[in-house]
């Protein structure tokens, strides 16, 4: 009885192990039962036509693994300007006038006290010989004579105070004339100590007659420094053609330097779109760029001629202040995009297709 009983316990356990064997292989050997019908990681790109818009669809984990970047498209206010040469004046020429300027001007003072009392001296001469003759007529002849003397002086050092004054405004105008005659001038006293420099804008011949108030002067380091308008130059740049301005800038400038001024050629400013350089690509000698619509979607946009601006073309038209903007994988949209491939055509809005 026990050695049935134990045939038939090692013969349960000989089956269990057998049973348990073949489940495992069969597990093993079936094939995984898929369990969705693709991940959209496992999606590549395609191309639809969108309303007439030829659009590239590119899942998120897709542009994560292109490393694809948008910024968005940025607003700047620009003013309309032409450029214009600009030429930094030598000043020392104006510093050597000044100073012959204040020596006429102490002549001038100084020959004016010398007439006064001259004349004084006559008229009280004059006086004693009509007095009955209490002084002689040759002392009245001398006192006359100096007094004329003394006024031929007098003028003449008005004469030179004059031309020394028109010397100055024929070579540096108006406002810089004034500055100079000036005892104190906060103007000139700037220019003394090398804070401001004046400067020579040309402005074209068709410019108009009044220049703005304000220009940009570009310096050699890349940099533009503000210069404010004085006068009309009397004398032109002959190496550039034009109207010529003086303007002064509170900056510290070789003389002679020859460089560009911006010259606003409006009041009123423009609202530009920048349109960065790395978001530019070539096609059919035009320029484009891609703007991301939603999460999955791209559009090519033409980019319009602009003026080159710093870091990219600005624009007017075309786009709009805060797209999305692709600046990094724009080239691999645009490959995506002239691909062969077939073309699946959907609306966004059924009722328009309808026809």
């Amino acid at each position: 009885m026990k050695l049935r009983l134990i045939f038939l316990c090692v013969l349960s356990l000989a089956l269990g192990a057998g049973a348990s064997r073949y489940i495992i292989n069969q597990t093993l050997d079936s094939p995984v039962a898929p369990t969705a019908a693709g991940t959209p990681s496992d999606q590549p790109p395609t191309v639809q036509q969108i309303n007439g818009k030829t659009i590239v669809v590119i899942s998120p984990e897709a542009q994560r693994a292109s490393h694809i970047e948008v910024t968005p498209i940025a607003a700047v206010t620009n003013q309309p300007s032409i450029s214009a040469n600009a030429t930094i004046i030598d000043l020392r020429p104006l510093f050597d006038l000044r100073n012959r300027l204040a020596s006429a001007r102490a002549d001038v003072d100084s020959f004016t006290a010398q007439a006064a009392n001259s004349r004084a001296h006559y008229q009280g001469s004059r006086t004693l010989f009509a007095d009955d003759r209490n002084i002689s007529l040759k002392s009245l002849q001398a006192a006359r004579s100096a007094m004329q003397s003394d006024n031929a002086k007098l003028q003449s050092a008005r004469v030179a105070l004059d031309d020394m004054d028109g010397a100055i405004r024929q070579q540096f105008g108006t406002a810089l004339a004034d500055a100079a005659a000036a005892p104190t001038s906060a103007l000139f006293q700037r220019l003394r100590a090398g804070q401001s420099v004046v400067v020579r804008v040309t402005l074209p011949t068709g410019f108009g007659s009044t220049p703005p108030e304000d220009v940009a002067i570009d310096t050699v380091d890349g940099r533009t420094i503000t210069a404010k308008r004085l006068s009309a130059s009397p004398l032109a740049d002959p190496t550039a053609p034009g109207n010529p301005w003086f303007y002064i800038a509170d900056a510290a400038l070789p003389a002679n330097l020859h460089t560009s001024a911006r010259v606003p050629t409006s009041s009123k400013p423009i609202l530009e779109l920048l349109i960065p350089e790395q978001a530019v690509v070539w096609y059919g000698g035009q320029t484009w760029a891609y703007v991301r619509t939603d999460q999955n979607h791209f559009t090519r946009h033409y980019v319009p001629p602009g003026n080159a601006g710093d870091h990219g073309l600005m624009v007017r038209s075309g786009f709009h202040a805060g797209d999305q903007i692709v600046t990094q994988g724009a080239q691999l949209l645009l490959s995506e995009e002239l691909k062969p491939q077939s073309i699946s055509t959907t609306c966004q809005d059924p009722p328009e297709c309808d026809g």
